[in-house]
């Protein structure tokens, strides 16, 4: 189960660098546009998976598959947040909804979540077999 690990650490890496949002005016943005930190956070927390992967640690890339999805819900909430920030000059509440509503989630985001699932839900085989070989 080692390689559905490695496929979903390979989805959350390039997931990094697909378009996670559109903003109408200056384009599309991955993760390190968003942001410099999250970014950071998401390829340490990618890098600790890889040595549980390596370990054959399940318990250790389990838990950092967690992680990353709590990172990226966080961050989905974030830019939401941001968007009616961002326009909070405007006088009305539907104005900002409305503003910020153009704001879009893309599809880089099924990559990330998928690789980060792949992370938690690939269970390995101990199946230990008991007959002793001479």
């Amino acid at each position: 189960m080692k390689n559905i690990q490695l496929l979903g650490l390979l989805l959350v890496v390039a997931g990094s660098f697909l378009p996670l949002v559109h903003v109408p005016v200056i384009g599309n943005w991955n993760y390190w546009k968003l942001d410099h930190y999250l970014a950071i956070a998401c390829w340490i927390f990618a890098a600790c998976a890889v040595f549980g992967i390596v370990n054959n640690s399940a318990k250790v890339v389990r838990f950092f598959g967690v992680l990353l999805i709590l990172l990226f819900a966080f961050t989905l909430v974030a830019v939401k947040m941001q968007s009616l920030e961002y326009f909070s000059f405007l006088p009305f509440k539907s104005w900002r909804e409305a503003f910020a509503g153009v704001v879009k989630l893309k599809w880089g985001w099924i990559a990330e979540f998928l690789g980060a699932f792949l992370m938690i839900f690939a269970v390995g085989n101990k199946k230990v077999n008991k007959r002793t070989q001479i």
